[in-house]
């Protein structure tokens, strides 16, 4: 079974677009490892940062801009000296899909180069079938890659799976017709003919906030998921922590489908991907109570062995909910920055997606 990360695919020296395996060079990883945290940076500054000689960085990037992954903006003037042009990821130089498999859907996103999102579909699913026929899933897939034109599929760099680790051992101990992860994975492969690259759910929303969205500058921070249940991931040094449990805390929306329930409210609107809910009265806000004062705990118990300044709350729920949690987080703690994460549209298939990007044309 493929995990992702797996081991580094190169970029360049390839004989047919982007399904060679063959590179020419860590350094073009490098570069665009480099753009991505970076957009906007000129060729003398892709030379200060990496400690590449100015023909060098020159090559790399001219190799790059052939291959449609980067691409120049307009001169900047007025500056001492000639006038530079910033570089940038050319968003439509590779794509990727992202499949995000949650307590009660299946989510699919097709995402282009620099993160956003071309299409995205959801696919009912069973608390105790976890994952749907492959036929509906794999048709799915091809939505995703059809809704491109016909020359840029060809640049599709992969299939990436989010997958939390109850289901996938909820699907490997079911007995009969249920489909394994393996076994989905070999069929994805085969069907679609495109590497199929798997992690844990919760590590891939985190890696895709921090290559796509808020958290792209930060090297440390703490990560919180608030989906069917509330968990975190530590990242330090830019790398992704799970921790020794796998334990998660039972405030998320699992708790509050049971407030409402309780209360003879309906509580399919939670699990859709509404922007708004409706006033969902009392249990709406003794949720909300019960879910900030987790999330200070569990700051409080952490900030006392690991230093960070920054937490990054993400969420498919509506964004108000996270703009006000952080506001919570912000209030009790005056030396950490709490924000909402900038990944809204299925963080979990987004950073699925971003697996095969990871992969193929970054550093690891």
């Amino acid at each position: 079974m493929r995990f992702a990360p797996p081991n580094p695919l190169r970029i360049a020296d390839r004989a047919s677009g982007l399904n060679a395996l063959s590179v020419r060079s860590y350094n073009e990883r490098l570069v665009l490892s480099l753009l991505l945290q970076n957009e906007g940076i000129s060729r003398m500054e892709i030379g200060e940062k990496t400690g590449l000689s100015a023909q060098t960085a020159s090559v790399i990037v001219r190799s790059l801009e052939q291959e449609g992954l980067v691409s120049q903006g307009e001169a900047q003037r007025g500056r001492v000296g000639p006038p530079t042009k910033p570089l940038s990821l050319n968003a439509e130089g590779a794509y990727a899909v992202g499949v995000g498999f949650s307590r009660r859907r299946i989510d699919i996103a097709l995402i282009d180069f620099i993160g956003t999102v071309r299409f995205h579909k959801q696919l009912p699913a069973e608390e105790a079938n976890p994952f749907p026929q492959s036929a509906d899933l794999l048709q799915a897939i091809r939505e995703a890659m059809t809704s491109l034109p016909v020359e840029a599929r060809c640049r599709i760099a992969g299939v990436g799976l989010a997958v939390p680790d109850e289901v996938d051992t909820l699907a490997a101990n079911r007995n009969g017709s249920s489909t394994s992860l393996k076994t989905l994975q070999g069929e994805i492969e085969e069907q679609i003919k495109l590497p199929v690259f798997v992690q844990n759910d919760i590590t891939a929303a985190a890696g895709g906030e921090s290559m796509f969205g808020v958290a792209k500058p930060l090297n440390d921070y703490l990560f919180f998921y608030l989906g069917a249940r509330l968990q975190s991931r530590l990242i330090l040094n830019h790398q992704i922590y799970k921790g020794n449990s796998s334990a998660s805390f039972d405030h998320g929306l699992i708790r509050l489908e049971t407030e409402l329930s309780a209360r003879g409210q309906p509580s399919e609107i939670i699990w859709s991907s509404s922007p708004e809910w409706p006033d969902l009265g009392a249990a709406y806000t003794e949720w909300l109570d019960e879910c900030s004062n987790r999330l200070k705990v569990s700051i409080s118990a952490l900030n006392q062995f690991v230093e960070f300044r920054t937490v990054v709350l993400s969420s498919y729920a509506p964004q108000k909910i996270a703009m006000a949690l952080c506001t919570d987080i912000s209030r009790e703690f005056a030396n950490i920055e709490a924000l909402p994460a900038r990944v809204t549209i299925s963080p979990k298939a987004v950073g699925a997606a971003s697996l095969p990007f990871s992969s193929r044309f970054m550093i690891q």
